[in-house]
């Protein structure tokens, strides 16, 4: 979730509300240190390497990092004659990464002449996700976009009655679910294999990632398509949920104590931007890279 995306309390679809008399503005920008050193690497180089980047958090996007231009290897960056106009934070000056045997367009981005109350972000650059190689924390990879601070997930077991049907075919029952609460999310409700009829799954080629979860599979249940998914090596945050099968409630039938389940509002995730990357492939290849 974080605080600005997806139902976060900055977001254009927050669920909670602030207590105060007055209205707040449309758009609430926030920014913050990352306390983190964050380093970007692009064609076997590191052009970027810092200790003092800023997080940027803007309604309806993941946060963004932002890099002081003395921690960026600006020989890199070659200026584009394209610029935009941000609507609260100016002009938008772009530039393209350059090496001597690759060169990449619209790979990073800075606020030109941000607004006096925006001035942290003066000479601080920013890098599109999917134009670098590879983002890390330390020495350790990361995927799908900047880390989110106020992002959590709770794991926990239940003896509530969970029913799953396709039709008048139960697809699985269980008096021991695990529920998962994620931030910014409904709960979803996780089935053990051993309670799920696992021939009324489908496996499809399709596979997305979540970078707090994991790459996730999915399942077709007759001529109901993803209706079901699995996180088969969640992440060992959430390792509790390896395994098990979670269903949507607006697919199949899906009933918690007798009580058929909906889908929440506001629980599609736009899943690209130029400041996240959120294709199977970036997890597998970090996998690729931790492996011994």
């Amino acid at each position: 979730m974080g605080l600005a995306w997806q139902q976060g309390p900055l977001a254009a679809g927050a669920v909670g509300r602030f207590l105060v008399a007055g209205p707040l503005p449309d758009r609430l920008l926030f920014a913050e240190p990352l306390r983190r050193r964050m380093r970007v690497r692009f064609d076997g180089q590191w052009v970027a390497d810092s200790e003092d980047v800023v997080l940027l958090h803007e309604p309806g996007r993941y946060p963004v990092a932002f890099f002081p231009r003395a921690d960026v290897r600006e020989e890199t960056l070659v200026p584009e004659p394209h610029t935009t106009t941000h609507s609260q934070l100016g002009p938008v000056a772009w530039f393209s990464a350059r090496t001597a045997d690759r060169h990449t367009r619209r790979a990073a981005w800075r606020y030109s002449d941000p607004p006096e109350h925006a001035a942290v972000l003066r000479e601080r650059v920013a890098f599109a996700w999917r134009a670098m190689d590879a983002f890390y924390e330390e020495d350790e990879r990361i995927v799908g976009h900047a880390a989110d601070p106020y992002h959590r997930i709770d794991i926990r077991r239940t003896s509530r009655h969970l029913l799953v049907r396709d039709g008048d075919r139960v697809v699985a029952e269980t008096r021991r679910p695990l529920v998962l609460y994620e931030s910014g999310f409904a709960p979803r409700w996780y089935v053990p294999r051993e309670d799920v009829d696992e021939a009324a799954l489908t496996p499809v080629q399709a596979q997305t990632f979540c970078p707090y979860k994991g790459l996730a599979s999915y399942y077709d249940i007759g001529r109901r398509q993803r209706a079901a998914w699995s996180y088969l090596e969640a992440w060992p945050e959430v390792a509790r949920v390896s395994g098990f099968v979670s269903f949507e409630p607006d697919i199949v039938d899906v009933q918690l104590d007798g009580t058929r389940l909906a889908l929440a509002p506001g629980q599609a995730v736009v899943p690209h931007g130029v400041d996240r990357g959120l294709d199977p492939d970036e997890i597998r290849l970090r996998d690729k890279e931790q492996t011994p």
